[in-house]
């Protein structure tokens, strides 16, 4: 990353016909560049859903909280929970219940 000697701005890239070029895009200084001034980012997507885990022995599943939460398999008003970001940090995350009677566990999206 370089920075305009004239007024400290980042240098951005051009790629040209004559090569590379760093140019300040508020004063237009220009110099010349080398292909050690371009940074490539290469995105990929996910290939499948992660799977979060949680442990199950009875001694962890005490730690988590509990609610009122009517399971949706057993009809018992008592669940554990916790929460997950399973989507974009952009959008809300996911509440997980686990039926304290019958272990089944589903989830609520905000």
């Amino acid at each position: 990353m370089d920075f305009c000697p004239k007024c400290g701005t980042r240098l951005l890239v051009k790629r040209g016909e004559r090569g590379i070029t760093l140019f300040c895009p508020r004063c237009k200084f220009v110099k010349p560049g080398k292909e050690s001034s371009v940074l490539s980012v290469v995105e990929k997507e996910a290939t499948g859903e992660s799977i979060t885990i949680l442990n199950t022995s009875s001694e962890s599943l005490q730690t988590l909280p509990s609610t009122e939460a009517d399971c949706p398999k057993c009809g018992y008003k008592e669940a554990f929970w916790w929460i997950v970001q399973t989507r974009g940090a952009d959008e809300s995350p996911t509440q997980f219940f686990r039926c304290k009677r019958c272990n089944y566990v589903w989830r609520e999206y905000s």
